[in-house]
C-alpha cells in the first residue's frame, strides 16, 4: 500500500542532498574503467543535453564456437565475431535483479546472422527485450519517425559497393576530395583495430550516437524509463577502451526534483469531481517522477479544460522502485487531486495496465461519454 509508505517522520531532503553526490562531469581513463568493473556509475543519471564521449578500438574478430549473434550447424567452423556491448542501465531501479537496459547499443563487426557489419539498438526489462532497431546500412525510410529530427538509421556504404576499392583508399580519396562522384555516404563507422571516439547525448525525443563527428544513429526514449534512471554506463564485449567522458550531468538528484519543479498553489489543484457524469475523461500516462511534465500540464491545458464541469482529466501513475519518489508522489497527489495512483511498479511492459485502468476508471468512475488517453 502506498500510503503505508508515509510515516510521522519524513527523511529530510537537504542532508540527503548533501549526501548525494551529483558531479557536472566525470572523467575515467581505460585502466581506471577496468578496475571499476567496465561500468561507469552517473549517480544522478543523466538531463537533457547530457553526452558521453567514449574513446575505444574494437579489437580483431576471432573464433567462437557458440556465438550469441549468430547460429552454426554442427560440423561448421567456429564463427569470426567481433562486436561489442554500450548500455545505458538503471543501477539502482530495482533491487536483486539485473539492472535494466535503458538503452543496448550493440554494432556487429563480425559475426552477425545476416553476414554483414550492423548496429543493433534495444532496451531489456527484467530480462524481458523490446522490439529491437537494426541499422543494416540502409538509411532510415522517409516516412519513418524521426527522433528530434534525426533518422533513426544513417545509411553507410556496404561491402559491395566498394569491391574495386579498399576502405583504407576509399577513406584517404574522400578526405582529399579525389572521390568519383559526390556521395554523403560513409564506411561503416567501426573498423578493428582503429580508434573510434563515440559520443551518446541525450535529447528531448531520444538518445543520439555520433561517431568521429558522424551521426549513425538515434533511439527514441520508450515509456517507463527517465533520463535520470540511467545510472550506469557498461562498455563490453570485444573492445579495448581508452578514456569516457561523461559532462552536462544533473547536479541535483532527481529524487528531490520535485521540490524545484512542483508549484503548490490552490490555483493548479483540479476541481472536486462533478455530480452528472463529464462529457469528456482524459486519461494521461505519466512515469511517478515525471514531476515536471504534471506541473506543466497543470499550468496550460488542463488548467483550461477543468474549468468545465464537461471535462475531467486526471494522470495515472505506477509505483516506482524508489521509495523516496514514491513518497513525493504521495504528498503530490494529495495536494493537487488529479493524480490516480495504479497498484503495481511502473514499466514499459505495464502500459497496457495503465490504457486498462483508464478505461476502468472512466467507465466504473465516472461514467463518460468519451475518453482521451495521452
Amino acid at each position: 500500500d502506498l500510503y503505508a509508505l508515509g510515516g510521522a517522520s519524513l527523511p529530510d531532503p537537504l542532508d540527503e542532498e548533501d549526501r548525494a553526490k551529483c558531479p557536472h562531469s566525470i572523467v575515467l581513463a581505460g585502466d581506471e574503467f577496468r578496475a571499476r568493473g567496465r561500468t561507469v556509475e552517473l549517480p544522478c543519471g543523466l538531463t537533457l543535453g547530457s553526452y558521453i564521449t567514449v574513446a575505444a578500438t574494437p579489437y580483431a574478430a576471432h573464433p567462437e564456437q557458440d556465438p550469441k549473434i549468430a547460429q552454426l550447424r554442427e560440423g561448421e567452423e567456429p564463427l569470426m565475431v567481433s562486436q561489442f556491448m554500450m548500455e545505458l542501465q538503471g543501477l539502482k531501479t530495482v533491487d536483486g535483479e539485473d539492472p535494466p537496459r535503458i538503452l543496448h547499443f550493440n554494432p556487429r563487426l563480425h559475426g552477425d546472422w545476416s553476414g554483414k557489419p550492423v548496429i543493433e539498438q534495444n532496451t531489456c526489462y527484467r530480462m524481458q527485450w523490446g522490439t529491437s532497431i537494426r541499422c543494416e546500412g540502409w538509411m532510415s525510410r522517409a516516412d519513418e519517425e524521426t527522433v528530434d529530427g534525426m533518422v533513426k538509421c544513417e545509411k553507410w556504404i556496404q561491402d559491395e559497393d566498394q569491391s574495386n576499392e579498399s576502405k583504407t583508399s576509399w577513406w584517404l580519396n574522400h578526405l582529399i576530395g579525389r572521390t568519383k562522384k559526390v556521395s554523403s555516404s560513409w564506411p561503416y563507422p567501426f573498423v578493428e583495430d582503429r580508434l573510434f571516439v563515440l559520443t551518446l547525448t541525450a535529447g528531448l525525443e531520444g538518445y543520439h550516437v555520433n561517431v568521429d563527428g558522424r551521426h549513425v544513429t538515434s533511439f527514441p526514449y520508450r515509456i517507463g524509463f527517465g533520463l535520470e534512471d540511467a545510472t550506469g554506463l557498461s562498455l563490453n564485449g570485444d573492445l579495448d577502451v581508452q578514456s569516457v567522458f561523461a559532462g552536462t550531468l544533473p547536479t541535483t538528484h532527481p529524487s528531490f526534483a520535485p521540490q524545484k519543479h512542483l508549484e503548490m498553489f490552490p490555483a493548479w489543484q483540479a476541481p472536486p469531481l462533478p455530480e452528472e457524469p463529464a462529457e469528456i475523461f482524459i486519461g494521461i500516462l505519466s512515469a511517478g517522477n515525471h514531476f515536471a511534465e504534471r506541473m506543466a500540464a497543470r499550468k496550460t491545458w488542463m488548467s483550461a479544460a477543468q474549468k468545465t464541469s464537461n471535462v475531467v482529466a486526471r494522470f495515472f501513475v505506477a509505483l516506482h522502485a524508489r521509495k523516496e519518489v514514491n513518497l513525493e508522489l504521495k504528498k503530490e497527489a494529495e495536494f493537487f487531486g488529479d493524480i490516480v495512483i495504479v497498484p503495481f511498479m511502473d514499466s514499459y511492459d505495464l502500459v497496457v495496465l495503465k490504457t486498462v485502468a483508464i478505461c476502468e476508471y472512466g467507465v466504473c468512475v465516472r461514467a463518460s461519454t468519451h475518453f482521451q488517453i495521452c
